[in-house]
């Protein structure tokens, strides 16, 4: 059995309730998302373990019944295998692009989701509307992600941003900004499943 495959088998026994949504979540990605650019032409061998696994670490991060706003979502990383694995929660896919907002509202009336994903074109420096977590996935370095997302927080609110080896980097380097917000930002190791590739996030409080 390849990673891949023990990946998509982990992730699919871990939530059975949704095998079939995240089934074809990761369906669409291969085909749509890489014939319209939105994935590399050779990302189709890893989605469950690198992209769809990542996104799915995300969740476990996050409280019950929340708004959640996934800020540049592109393909919906992280933000719809969050919402297809986490039923309670409201998902905001926010995206300025127009084939990438196209993309994902087909992809969101596929998975049957229009009953608590909304997907907005806009910049999240443009939005109006506040949430308790936002989350976002190879969107920029942590202090222009601060600029961008900080005025999106609700009271008690919080950023989760996957990243990788640059994370305690991009920590020291916006920690001004951290102050001056007086907010405070720890990075976590997030072990994925069986086959999935580990990854990092930036919590910001």
């Amino acid at each position: 059995m390849s990673s891949e495959q023990e990946a998509a088998a982990a992730i699919r026994a871990a939530y059975p309730q949704v095998d079939e949504q995240l089934t074809r979540y990761a369906e669409i990605l291969g085909g749509r998302g890489i014939e319209w650019g939105l994935m590399g032409p050779h990302e189709g061998d890893r989605l469950w373990q690198r992209h769809v696994g990542n996104s799915l670490a995300v969740a476990d991060l996050i409280s019950t019944g929340l708004d959640v706003v996934d800020v540049g979502s592109g393909a919906g990383l992280p933000g719809l295998p969050v919402a297809i694995a986490r039923p309670d929660l409201r998902v905001t896919l926010l995206e300025p692009l127009l084939r990438r907002a196209n993309f994902l509202s087909l992809a969101v009336e596929e998975l049957g989701l229009e009953d608590r994903v909304e997907v907005v074109r806009g910049r999240a420096e443009e939005s109006k509307a506040r949430f308790d977590v936002v989350v976002c996935r190879a969107v920029a370095p942590l202090d222009r992600l601060l600029k961008w997302t900080a005025p999106l927080f609700s009271r008690g609110g919080q950023l989760v941003a996957l990243k990788g080896e640059t994370a305690e980097d991009e920590v020291r380097e916006a920690s001004k900004q951290l102050a001056a917000k007086s907010m405070t930002a720890e990075v976590l190791e997030l072990q994925g499943l069986a086959g999935v590739e580990p990854t990092r996030a930036i919590r910001v409080r």
